[in-house]
Parts: C-alpha cells; sequence; structure tokens
C-alpha cells in the first residue's frame, strides 16, 4: 500500500493519535478534513500492520472516496452521524457489501457479501469511514487471533502474548493507533478479553442494544446466538465507546431482542453503591489483577461511590452454563469445522468439549439443555435483585494476564487453567448484563484491568465509573509494536 499525502497537516500532526471523539469534532467544525483523518490512519496501517496483521484486508481507495463524500456532505449542511468522518474497521465475521465475510476460514475465502449486515448499516449511517477489516481465529472461536487464511494477529504490547480473540485483530488495530475504535462482537469474552490484553477499552452491550445477525438474513439463528451474543465497540477513550456505542445501537429489523430504550436513563441513587466480587470459586486473581480492583475500588470511592467486597456464587453457576448452552448449540456447527476448520480451532474445540463434559457429562440430552435456559432466567432475576441495592458491580475480566500465543492449544489442561480464568468473560454472557473492559495499569510490561457491570440496558451507568477510573490510570495509547 502506497504511503499518503496531505497538503495541509504537517508531520507533527499525527492525527491517527486522536480519538474518535476529537476527529469527530474536529472534521464536524471544519478543523481537519475526513480525508485527512483517513489518510493519517492510512499512513499508521502501513507503517504498523505488516508486524501486526490486525487488519487482513485495507481499503486505501474505497476509504478515501467515502472520506471524499463525507467533506462533501459537511460542505453541503447535510445532517451529520456521530462517527462523521471517522475511520474505524469492521471484523471480518460481519458482513459488508462486496467483501469476504471469512471468518478466518479458508473455505470461506469468496464468501462475498452482497449487502452490509446490521453494525455495518448503522456504522455507514452514522458516517463513518470503513478503512479495513480485522482478523478473527478460524469460526470466531479462540481467545487467540490466528488462522490458516489470514494468519496470525500480534499483541503490540507482547508480540509473544496473545492479543485476545476473537477481536484480537480489532484491539491490536486501536492499541496501535490504526483506527480510534473497531467493531467486535462477544459470546464468551470476544470484545471483552482483546481489550484487556491489548490496554484498550470494550463494551459488551446488553443484548438487543446493538443490532446483530449472521450470515444469510433467512437463515436461522441459534439460540445462544439469539439470547447472548452481541456486537460492541473497542476504543482507546470512555468518550469513544459513548459515541460508537450511539452510532451502533440504532434498530435494524433483523434484531430479535431490539428494544428502543433511551442511551441515557434516570439518575442512580447516591450514593452509589458498588459491589466488589474477586473469587467465585473457580480461579483466584493473580496478585496484579488483585491490585487492579483494588486500585478501581479506592478511585471509585474517591468519587463517592460506596465499595463493598460481595460474594456471587451464581456467576459459578452461570460460568458452567455457558459450557452446557453454548457448546451444545455449537454441536451444530462440528461438521463444517471437522471439514474446513484449520488446527488451532479444532484443537481448541477439542478442548472445549473436554471441559464441558467435566461439568455436565459425555452426552448431556435436550431436558438438561432445556433446565440449563431454564435456570439462567432463574440466575438472572437472582442478579436482577441484587442490582437494586448495588447497581454497579466491580470484577476481574481475567485473573491473569495475557497468555502466551497458542497456550489454549497445547494441552487439554492447559486449556483448563485458561477457561478457569475466563470465569467471567462466559458468565456474563450467560446472564446478558452489559460490562465495560477497561485497563488500570501496566504490570511488568503487560496491561492488566477491570470489569464493571451494571443493570440491563444502563449502559450510561458503567460508562460514568468507567470515565473515574480512566482518569486515573497509568496505561496510555496508541503504542508501538514492542
Amino acid at each position: 500500500m502506497q504511503s499518503f499525502q496531505t497538503q495541509s497537516l504537517t508531520t507533527e500532526d499525527e492525527l491517527w493519535r486522536w480519538t474518535a471523539t476529537e476527529l469527530a469534532h474536529a472534521i464536524r467544525t471544519g478543523v481537519i478534513s475526513s480525508r485527512e483523518a483517513v489518510i493519517s490512519c492510512l499512513n499508521r496501517i502501513e507503517e504498523v500492520n505488516p508486524t501486526l496483521n490486525a487488519l487482513v484486508k485495507v481499503l486505501p481507495e474505497e476509504a478515501l472516496a467515502a472520506a471524499d463524500e463525507a467533506d462533501r456532505a459537511l460542505a453541503q449542511g447535510n445532517i451529520l452521524g456521530p462517527l462523521h468522518g471517522v475511520p474505524i474497521s469492521i471484523k471480518i465475521n460481519s458482513d459488508q457489501a462486496g467483501q469476504a465475510t471469512t471468518d478466518g476460514v479458508v473455505a470461506f475465502k469468496d464468501n462475498i457479501a452482497a449487502e452490509d449486515g446490521p453494525v455495518a448499516v448503522n456504522l455507514r449511517n452514522s458516517g463513518s469511514v470503513i478503512v479495513g477489516r480485522s482478523n478473527t481465529p478460524a469460526f470466531s472461536y479462540r481467545w487467540v487471533t490466528s488462522n490458516d487464511l489470514h494468519g496470525r494477529t500480534l499483541n503490540p504490547w507482547d508480540l509473544t502474548r496473545t492479543p485476545g480473540g476473537s477481536s484480537g485483530g480489532a484491539a491490536s488495530s486501536v492499541a496501535s493507533g490504526m483506527t480510534p475504535v473497531a467493531h467486535g462482537n462477544d459470546i464468551g469474552g470476544s470484545v471483552r478479553y482483546p481489550a484487556y490484553t491489548c490496554g484498550i477499552m470494550g463494551l459488551r452491550p446488553t443484548p438487543g442494544r446493538i443490532p446483530s445477525w449472521y450470515g444469510d438474513p433467512d437463515g436461522d439463528q441459534s439460540p445462544a446466538g439469539q439470547f447472548m451474543a452481541v456486537e460492541g465497540p473497542l476504543a482507546r477513550s470512555v468518550s469513544d465507546l459513548r459515541l460508537s456505542f450511539a452510532a451502533m445501537s440504532r434498530f435494524h429489523p433483523r434484531e430479535t431482542l431490539y428494544a428502543p430504550v433511551p442511551l441515557q436513563g434516570e439518575p442512580l441513587q447516591t450514593p452509589i453503591r458498588v459491589g466488589l466480587l474477586r473469587n467465585v470459586g473457580i480461579a483466584k486473581p493473580s496478585a496484579a489483577v488483585n491490585q487492579a480492583l483494588d486500585q478501581a475500588a479506592e478511585n471509585l470511592r474517591k468519587a463517592g461511590y460506596v465499595v463493598e467486597e460481595v460474594n456471587l456464587p451464581l456467576f459459578k453457576e452461570a460460568f458452567e452454563l455457558w459450557y452446557l448452552l453454548c457448546m451444545m448449540d455449537f454441536k451444530e456447527a462440528m461438521p463444517l469445522v471437522e471439514q474446513y476448520g484449520d488446527e488451532g480451532i479444532k484443537k481448541g474445540v477439542k478442548h472445549f468439549f473436554e471441559v464441558t463434559e467435566e461439568f455436565w457429562g459425555k452426552d448431556p440430552s435436550l431436558s438438561d439443555y432445556i433446565k440449563g435456559y431454564s435456570r439462567r432466567g432463574t440466575l438472572i432475576y437472582k442478579l436482577q435483585e441484587f442490582l437494586q441495592t448495588h447497581p454497579l458491580l466491580l470484577l476481574p475480566v481475567s485473573t491473569e494476564q495475557a497468555f502466551k500465543q497458542d497456550a489454549d492449544i497445547e494441552s487439554s489442561k492447559g486449556m483448563r487453567q485458561i477457561i478457569s480464568t475466563q470465569w467471567s468473560m462466559m458468565s456474563l454472557a450467560v446472564l446478558g448484563f452489559p460490562s465495560v473492559s477497561l485497563p488500570t495499569s501496566i504490570v511488568d510490561g503487560l496491561p492488566v484491568g477491570v470489569q464493571i457491570l451494571g443493570r440491563r440496558f444502563r449502559e450510561d451507568t458503567l460508562f460514568d465509573a468507567a470515565e473515574i477510573m480512566e482518569a486515573y490510570s497509568t496505561v496510555k495509547t496508541p503504542i508501538d509494536p514492542q
């Protein structure tokens, strides 16, 4: 890809470092053009993407044409969306007209989307400019982003560590400055964990907030896909999470759970009580994670929140339920995995099923599955009861920092240990409450952070709390690959 030149900006004006909020405001007010912002990000992509392999398809001509259209719209006085002219990326497991929805699978390399999926529709309508497609593991089903079609994505903090998955390409690109925000999706931590490992922020919204649909518009979606899978933004600032969340949250008829709930709710009763949940009996947090939780709790207390240690065993039960409900659904995809999957996904899924067998036996029955969904409802109401008195919950993203590349497929024992550290990834997906993953500090050269959960459809309360913790964070991005 060639370097792009702009006349009005000097080399000191590194727009790729700016937040989406700053870019959107500067474009709207005529301080800069969308073309200038896009050129800056394209040049940054050319600089660091060959090392990180975060964006597996870059779209310079299409992006520059869209940027020029954004600038014309501004000159004509048109109504502008919240991300007008701002460069973004879309994950390769989501439909974008004219692009291959590969999901990291060689056999799907020519699976060209005829039309935009709901996420791409909303992002385009917000005025954003799509500059590229971000990488995933094959079938988007690992916490490592590597596949035989597009290769391996690296973590800019440490190239030997996972950038997370499945939105690892999105997280790596945002952390290194390729785009200020990126699209991701999450059914078992695929937004929150990559954000955590790459030292940025990720939002898992309430199911139904951001429209979603995978594949054929007339195809069928699994129950887990409908009730637990969500779309969400990854960004370097809370203000950018707010902005991109607003842009992505517009109605689309394919979203079966969509609810037209205002993005801003009534103020919470003060003082706001926050539960601090460290351990649910699965894996103890490391010293670094405990320190991050303590730091976040203290920062919230300084702002007037009341933070109290709590015990919520329902999270352990929800964690185990994920392996019943999601893995039984995933069995439907196994013929495709066995026929077209690479060795990484085959080994990873094998270990996932071994853990499922530990919890639910070799062949869970339809009755087990039905009872599992029934129990899910009970756990949801129990958590909702708790959130009446403590409307926010502070907890780990993972109990350890980013693990080594491919540690999840080296052995069944190694995968079992990793799965234990990721208990909140699964439990929150089953329970269906919104959460934000955000960084707090750097320990031994790697970012560490926390997760904050709130009431359904109250993402605004998460942003308010996250802004307080953001003010104290010592993690600064974008960074150059280390």
